[in-house]
């Protein structure tokens, strides 16, 4: 049985504006979900996905510059606002691409 994830960050501490839009991880998670797609074909025993990470949020190693979240969180008000991937992954769920 496979739990699949996956994710990627925008590091550094970008505007809040290019930090909305973030076509780099909408790529990434729709080469990785293809990718699954083959494995189930081909028989892997896939029982779920998420995304690393639903929100924006403190890194060990980082602190709060890397931003991980499909969910920008707002350090100082804690504010949150969909990026471009959370409506993309919303459309996905609404009409799969396979």
């Amino acid at each position: 049985m496979i739990l699949a994830e996956n994710g990627m960050d925008y590091a550094g501490n970008i505007t809040f504006p290019k930090a909305l839009y973030d076509p780099k991880r909408i790529s990434y998670c729709r080469s990785y979900l293809q990718e699954l797609k083959k494995a189930v074909d081909d028989g892997a025993d896939v029982v779920g996905y998420f995304t690393w990470s639903l929100l924006d949020n403190f890194e060990w190693r980082s602190g709060f510059t890397s931003r991980f979240g499909i969910i920008y969180v707002d350090y100082n008000t804690l504010k949150r606002y969909p990026k471009l991937s959370a409506y993309w992954f919303m459309n996905l769920l609404r009409r799969p691409m396979f």
